[in-house]
This record gives structure tokens, sequence and C-alpha cells, in this order.
């Protein structure tokens, strides 16, 4: 496994050492000793989510806050997506701040969210399989969504070529300035 470093110094990028042959591809997609070792952590993951996209799909911006917080490895399984982690502590230096990345099943990369970020995806194929990993369970209560598109934000979405595919929860999420936050 391979970690690499994005504009923000806690979320990481990670690619894992594949194994491919004539009869296809192995590789660990995940290992909670090497992980831990690597990103110097201690990180029990409790819950793995998986959601399948039409291209289009656009999920978050979503965050737990309380006790509830979690921290999410990413992964595709099948298809693409633009994934995007954002900043959302009100004491970091790079509050407000946000990565994007390409995750797909072809170049198997995984992104490492931490506590205090929101997270969104946007499905850049069809039938898109997203696989995450969460160190604490989900609790609708906790949960908050800050809107995709908030200005102070300005994250800058690939552009699909269709209309963006968004639940009533997404298109109802909370500006920036009046969410709450880390």
């Amino acid at each position: 496994m391979h970690i690499f470093d994005t504009s923000i110094k806690e979320v990481k990028i990670i690619e894992p050492l594949i194994f491919n042959d004539d009869r296809g591809f192995f590789y660990e997609s995940f290992n909670c000793d090497q992980f831990n070792k690597l990103l110097n952590l201690n990180i029990n993951f409790v819950q793995d989510n998986h959601s399948l996209s039409k291209k289009g799909t656009l999920r978050g911006i979503h965050y737990q806050i309380n006790k509830s917080v979690q921290a999410k490895l990413v992964r595709v399984l099948k298809g693409a997506i633009f994934d995007c982690a954002i900043d959302l502590r009100s004491n970091s230096p790079s509050f407000k701040n946000w990565v994007g990345v390409e995750l797909s099943a072809t170049n198997k990369k995984q992104l490492w969210i931490p506590h205090g970020f929101g997270h969104a995806f946007l499905a850049l194929e069809d039938n898109t399989e997203v696989l995450y990993k969460t160190d604490n369970y989900y609790s609708k209560k906790d949960e908050r969504t800050v809107l995709w598109n908030d200005q102070e934000l300005n994250i800058d979405w690939p552009e699909i070529n269709q209309k963006l595919l968004l639940s009533e929860k997404d298109l109802s999420g909370s500006s920036l300035k009046n969410a709450q936050i880390f």
C-alpha cells in the first residue's frame, strides 16, 4: 500500500499494491495493521456502506456531528466518481478547503477522509458502485448536509454534460454559514 499526500495534510490518497497476471488481478483492499501503521492512527472501522449511482448522481456534502462524527475510507468497486473531502473544522488552517480526487474501479485509488470533514461525490459513469468504511455508526439525528454548490466552498465539480441527480436531503442542505460544523 502506498500513501500519497493531498493539498490538505490530513486527507490521504491510498493506492494498493496490485498483482496482475493473465487471470486478472489481486490486491488487499484493506489491511488494518498496515493502514494504521502507515497513517500513524488507531482506527477501528465498524460499518461498511455500499451505494449504487447513476451517472450524474451527486451525493453530499454529508457529515455527522457530536459523538457520531465519522472518518471514512472510500473506494469504487465499479465505475468512477469525483470524490470530495471538505474541511469543516472552523479552527483549521485549511477550513473551507477541499480535496477532489477521481476514484475508479480502474485506478483502485482510495480516499482517507478524517474526522471533521464533509464528504461528497459525483458519479461519472452509470452503475457506479462506491464502498466506504466508517469508524462510527450512522446516526440520523447527528447527520448534517451542506449544499453541494455552496459559494463559500466553490468546489470545482467536473462537467458531465447532463442534469445532476440529487436527493431531497441534498437539495435542501444548509449553507456553510448556517451549518453546524466542527
